[in-house]
C-alpha cells in the first residue's frame, strides 16, 4: 500500500467519525469543532488528489468563514453545557484521533515522504496553482483581501458585543 494511499484512508476514517460526532454531540460547540475537523480532513483528500486551490477554498471559506457564522449563532442562542459523561467521550474519541495522526507521522516517517518522486508525489519545489493563488491574493489585491479582513473582524465583535448584552 502506497503512503499516499495510508495518508487517504487515515483523512477519510477522521472525516467520517468527525462527521458521525457532529450530528451524535449534544454540545453545540462541540459540534462546530468536529465539523471544522471534517472540513480539514476533505482539504487533506484534496491535498492528495493534487487539488490545491481546492483544498485553500475548503479551509478558508468552509473552515473558516462558514463556522465563525455557525459559532456566531451558537454564542448569539447561549446554550447549556452538555454533561460530564459526553465529555469523556470526546475526550476519548479525541484521543483516538490523535493517536491516528501520531501513526501516520510513524508509518510516512518510516516509509518515506509522500512528496518523494521514488514515492509517486509531486516534485518537491514545483510551484503548483496554489502558489499563483497566493502570489495575486497577497500581491495584487492586497487592498480588498484586507478589507474583507477587517468586514470580519468588525462583524466578530459586533456578535460578541450583542451576545454580552443579553448575558
Amino acid at each position: 500500500m502506497t503512503p499516499s494511499a495510508v495518508i487517504f484512508y487515515v483523512f477519510a476514517s477522521i472525516a467520517l467519525v468527525a462527521a458521525v460526532m457532529v450530528i451524535w454531540s449534544r454540545h453545540p460547540v462541540h459540534s462546530a469543532i468536529y465539523l471544522v475537523l471534517t472540513f480539514l480532513c476533505v482539504a487533506g483528500i484534496y491535498v492528495l488528489l493534487q487539488a490545491e486551490f481546492i483544498a485553500a477554498v475548503q479551509v478558508l471559506v468552509y473552515a473558516g468563514g462558514i463556522m465563525v457564522l455557525f459559532l456566531f449563532v451558537i454564542m448569539l442562542v447561549n446554550l447549556t453545557e452538555a454533561a460530564r459523561s459526553r465529555m469523556r467521550v470526546h475526550a476519548g474519541v479525541s484521543a483516538l484521533i490523535g493517536l491516528a495522526v501520531v501513526g501516520l507521522i510513524l508509518y510516512v516517517y518510516a516509509h518515506g515522504h509522500p512528496a518523494n518522486p521514488a514515492a509517486g508525489g509531486a516534485l518537491p519545489g514545483a510551484a503548483g496553482n496554489l502558489q499563483a493563488v497566493g502570489l495575486a491574493l497577497y500581491r495584487d489585491y492586497v487592498l480588498p483581501f484586507e478589507v474583507a479582513s477587517i468586514l470580519l473582524l468588525v462583524a466578530m465583535i459586533g456578535a460578541i458585543v450583542l451576545a454580552r448584552q443579553k448575558a
